[in-house]
């Protein structure tokens, strides 16, 4: 249809003419409502930003002669982290001579690891950083899964709360 029919036909049905597909021969227009379909795609995008995961990773430092109370302590609060849906870095500290056995540190995390298996599964494996040893754990899938959605549940019954006063 040639441009000036395209045009009237958007005038006289008081909607605008859109090109769609600017590079397809012949070039593809759309008589709509411009106003419209930008909001409508600002709500989509603001839509898939709230349902975006928001990954969280939390970080718990240990050092090589740790004791096991200290440990079981530390264990607790990986566990509680990967309840909750959140990922852990754990880092374990060398000083001195501590530097030249880094096999050490490795079975400390080892350790930790098979701990916590039941509760996340190691995203990357412990690896040496200058004096630092780190490794992530990440909670198993369906555990963020169910995590995530309690969560989503919590902040909408707190959102109904704060409105239900001033209603």
């Amino acid at each position: 249809m040639p441009i000036g029919e395209a045009l009237r036909l958007a005038q006289d049905s008081e909607l605008d003419l859109v090109e769609v597909a600017p590079m397809a021969r012949p070039p593809v227009a759309k008589l709509m409502d411009y106003g419209k379909f930008k909001y409508e795609s600002a709500q989509k995008a603001r839509e898939a930003r709230r349902n975006q995961a928001l990954t969280v990773i939390k970080e718990m430092r240990l050092r090589l002669k740790i004791d096991p109370h200290d440990y079981e302590t530390k264990k607790g609060h990986v566990e509680r982290f990967l309840r909750s849906g959140d990922k852990v870095k754990i880092t374990v500290m060398f000083r001195g001579r501590e530097q030249s056995r880094p096999e050490m540190g490795y079975r400390l995390l080892q350790r930790l690891a098979a701990d916590v298996s039941e509760l996340g599964v190691v995203e990357s494996n412990p690896k040496q950083d200058g004096r630092n040893m780190v490794m992530v754990i990440a909670p198993h899938r369906n555990q963020a899964a169910t995590d995530a959605s309690r969560r989503n549940a919590k902040a909408e019954k707190q959102a109904a709360e704060d409105q239900a006063p001033q209603a």
